[in-house]
């Protein structure tokens, strides 16, 4: 069995989880974010995309409904004793195999929780699991029940959260070799994976961003690869990624010869993310963290370039990617707590010059602060 965590941490985790149902008064929770699902008894597939559900009753019964390929992928990487299975047909309705399990549960006339905030159960799969439930249950959206607890780790885990951490820093080593001019983007980012993997890590939850020139400009992953020219500028945002867990860094990168744009806008980064980092701390708000972020580019005048968060909490994620709750943006209550993961982006998008500055880190919060966990330096790198 593929059990990445002790028992007594599966333990702990289920016991609070079991707290968090009776605190809120449910008497079942219906799973469908494979991120609780891994962290609760370490099932660990991509089966998520069709039916599939968890369910854990007030008791500590726990019971999954899936598909047939993900019978061996369950007692091959979970705890999970009790496994159903769904049966492919045309026409067939999982829901009523559903219904079948919480009447074995009596949960008929209980209040269920439900994780409708998930990728995996679709918008025509809720119609379909509320048309079963309606007039045989209560029902709550129950989406952040599991998150809320995720969201401090443990030290088990930040154990992992700091080996991907490590592997974030090998990938840029390999980006600092073969970001040149003639250079394809193909080549930086199969030297990336290559050191990733071979450090036992895992698939990231989504694509890295890779973009040169124009493209420099981008927040998101997209086909095109360039080759770098003599004079140009590269964008890229990864993870180290070790049993799912994320620790991601962006960089901006000027290829031959830096704009004397990007210096200023470089500074500008750097400054906004030692001043988030100064408000990253035990007691503060998330939303102050951006408060700081927006303030400081703001002052140095880069309102038209920022964006409107600077960052995200970052754990254990699937497909289709690693962004994980609380996000930093302004007016968030979340109040920091030690045993958060936050990844801080400072993003300045310059569509006027066409030029680009990013500069990112993931920061373990600590009991005194705060620590920057990628160990690379913060400079402008000009290759």
């Amino acid at each position: 069995m593929g059990l990445h965590f002790s028992k007594e941490e599966f333990r702990t985790r289920k016991s609070k989880v079991l707290d968090s149902m009776k605190d809120q008064n449910i008497d079942a929770l219906l799973m469908f974010r494979q991120e609780s699902m891994y962290w609760l008894t370490g099932y660990d597939t991509f089966g998520y995309v069709f039916f599939q559900t968890l369910i854990l009753d007030k008791k500590g019964n726990t019971i999954l409904l899936t598909r047939a390929p993900d019978l061996r992928q369950a007692q091959n990487t979970s705890n999970i004793e009790d496994i159903r299975i769904w049966v492919d047909k045309d026409g067939s309705n999982p829901t009523d195999d559903l219904k079948v399990i919480l009447d074995e549960l009596n949960l008929k006339g209980k209040k269920l929780g439900v994780e409708y905030d998930a990728y995996g159960l679709t918008g025509k799969n809720t119609l379909k699991l509320n048309k079963s439930l309606e007039n045989y249950c209560s029902v709550e959206d129950k989406s952040n029940l599991i998150t809320k607890l995720r969201v401090v780790k443990s030290k088990e885990e930040i154990v992992y959260v700091k080996k991907a951490a490590e592997l974030a820093d090998q990938a840029l080593d390999e980006v600092w070799k073969y970001a040149k001019a003639g250079v394809n983007e193909s080549k930086i980012l199969a030297e990336m994976n290559k050191v990733i993997f071979e450090g036992g890590g895992d698939y990231p939850a989504n694509e890295f961003i890779i973009g040169s020139g124009k493209n420099a400009l981008l927040c998101r992953y997209q086909s095109e690869k360039q080759t770098l020219n003599d004079q140009d500028q590269l964008t890229i945002e990864w993870a180290g990624t070790y049993r799912h867990y994320h620790s991601a860094m962006f960089r901006t990168i000027p290829i031959g010869k830096a704009d004397p744009k990007h210096h200023k806008m470089h500074e500008a980064c750097v400054e906004a993310l030692k001043n988030c980092e100064n408000k990253l701390k035990p007691g503060n708000k998330i939303g102050e963290v951006f408060d700081i972020h927006a303030k400081t580019f703001d002052n140095l005048g880069f309102n038209k370039a920022r964006m409107n968060a600077c960052g995200y909490s970052l754990g254990t994620t699937f497909a289709p990617n690693w962004m994980d709750w609380p996000m930093l943006y302004t007016g968030n209550p979340y109040v920091i707590e030690p045993g958060n993961v936050f990844f801080m982006h400072m993003i300045l998008m310059d569509s006027e010059n066409q030029l680009a500055m990013n500069l990112g880190e993931t920061y373990l919060v600590t009991e005194q602060g705060n620590e920057r966990l990628g160990k690379q330096k913060i400079d402008l790198v000009v290759l």
